[in-house]
């Protein structure tokens, strides 16, 4: 190049650089000016996405009512002074929040969770799907948003709601077919975590959501209750239609209880308490033991041997505190004729028409823990079975005002009398059990899935034909147990009645 000519060239490149910075500003004041509008135009586009798949899932004879309202409420809108103007201004607004920018790290969360619940989708395709359906719901490659009607995750982007249909003909109806489906939305869903399955089989659809842990800081204390109840543990809020104030180490707050009423007036005035080792079976007995000190009289008996109810002794209103094979038939016994008593005063009493006397209208508990143990020590010795003395009380604790409550290791359940079994309908399950367990022991399936690993005190009721309830037992530790924390001491200590020396029998 000529040297006169490179000024002129330097010239033309400063030129055309001019020129692209130019268009560059023009073009981002141009971005600036339109991003509004393609925010807006964004979040139409998702509005109208949003509105299709409502409408593909609506009923084909929901539709025409849809309409029919839809057609209502936008001739209201447009007879109303303003009324188009301010759907707009509404509608341009719900359009600039469904289209706003998402943030990258919010996106890279989204697409996670896309692929989680496309992969759960694919899952269902074996179990929700048949060669000979046209239109399968469930297919490979096929579209999750028809079949998922709802789903929520959490901060960490983990499944805590699933709301899914599944086509008429799977056999919903059939608890093998429900538990593998079950089965296979936990696994996926994440393990180490409760869930609930709601099965709607008029509307073929499935509800899944995960459970919070119930709290285990509710230590024993005076519980608000009617003469007669009796609590066995706290459920899931909207479990049951009652709530009780209950104090924890913070402050105060209401919980919803599982309540056992008992009593003449009771259906179910005798309980059963299995359980895994160290699951809570004294503790449900101790907290039980101490309700009942503030309404009536309590018999213990402790067939472990371990002194786990030595603490009561010597308090008013404990008749006694028998951990032998020889003491607790004698007390046994004696609770036989007492039952035996107060059924006649009793009857005796509403046929001639006055009230019965006191101390048959005060109730008397007859707890005994481990029955299994004693019944071996008992054989050893050449002694009947301590349960054969149970069984008067059983039968007859309800007009008599007695009540029976019976713990046993779950492992030992099958050494238990047969009169224990038929009499005791109101039963607690505790530890990590499994779903076939809880449907042996209390008679149904739990609706939800049991933890692979529990904390004392946590199991599940059923009280006679009622639901299953999950459930977790005010903490209720010994407190002459050395590994009792002071503040669980003090609280155990505090609602034991003064001392006074032991009713004879």
């Amino acid at each position: 190049m000529a040297p006169r000519q490179l000024p002129r060239a330097l010239a033309g490149g400063r030129s055309v650089a001019r020129g692209q910075e130019l268009a560059r500003t023009a073009a981002d004041g141009a971005a600036d000016i339109f991003h509004p509008l393609c925010v807006i135009a964004r979040g139409l586009r998702v509005l109208a996405a949003g509105a299709w798949r409502k409408w593909l899932e609506t009923p084909g004879d929901r539709r025409g009512p849809t309409l029919l309202l839809a057609g209502s409420c936008a001739a209201i809108v447009a007879l109303v002074p303003y009324g188009p103007v301010l759907a707009g201004v509404v509608l341009m607004t719900v359009a600039a929040w469904a289209g706003r920018d998402r943030d990258p790290a919010h996106e890279t969360v989204r697409e996670s969770e896309d692929e989680r619940l496309q992969a759960l989708y694919e899952a269902l395709v074996p179990y929700l799907s048949v060669p000979e359906d046209p239109a399968p719901l469930y297919a490979h490659d096929g579209d999750r948003e028809e079949a998922f009607t709802a789903h929520s995750f959490d901060h960490a982007g983990r499944l805590v709601s699933l709301e899914l249909r599944y086509p008429a003909y799977f056999t919903d109806g059939e608890p093998e077919a429900r538990s593998r489906i079950e089965q296979l939305l936990r696994t996926k869903a994440g393990r180490g975590r409760e869930y609930r399955f709601d099965w709607d089989e008029e509307a073929n659809r499935l509800r899944m959501r995960a459970l919070p842990a119930l709290p285990a800081d509710i230590v024993a204390q005076r519980f608000v209750t009617a003469p007669g109840e009796a609590v066995l543990g706290f459920t899931d809020p909207g479990a049951v239609h009652r709530t009780l104030p209950v104090f924890h180490g913070t402050g105060r707050r209401d919980e919803p209880p599982v309540l056992w009423r008992t009593g003449p007036r009771s259906t179910e005035p005798h309980l059963l308490v299995l359980g895994r080792p160290a699951a809570g079976t004294s503790t449900l007995l101790r907290s039980l033991a101490l309700q009942a000190l503030h309404q009536g009289d309590v018999l213990a008996v402790d067939g472990s041997g371990s002194g786990e109810f030595s603490f009561l002794r010597g308090r008013d209103g404990v008749l006694a505190v028998e951990s032998s094979a020889t003491g607790a038939l004698a007390a046994l016994e004696w609770a036989t004729h007492e039952t035996e008593r107060r059924l006649m005063t009793a009857n005796r009493a509403r046929h001639e028409g006055y009230r019965a006397p006191e101390d048959v209208r005060r109730p008397l508990w007859i707890v005994v823990d481990r029955p299994a143990s004693l019944g071996h020590l008992a054989a050893g010795a050449g002694r009947p079975d301590p349960q054969e003395l149970l069984r008067v009380p059983l039968r007859h604790g309800r007009i008599a005002n007695v009540t029976v409550v019976v713990g046993e290791q779950l492992e030992s359940s099958a050494l238990l009398d047969p009169e224990v079994l038929t009499h005791t309908r109101a039963r607690v399950l505790l530890g990590a059990v499994t779903d076939e367990q809880v449907r042996t022991v209390l008679g149904a399936p739990p609706r939800t899935t049991p933890p692979l690993e529990a904390p004392p005190g946590r199991g599940y009721a059923r009280l006679g034909s009622g639901p299953v309830h999950r459930m977790q037992v005010p903490a209720t530790p010994d407190p002459y147990d050395e590994e009792t924390s002071d503040h669980d001491r003090r609280a155990v200590l505090a609602l034991l009645p003064p001392e006074h020396a032991p009713a004879s029998m």
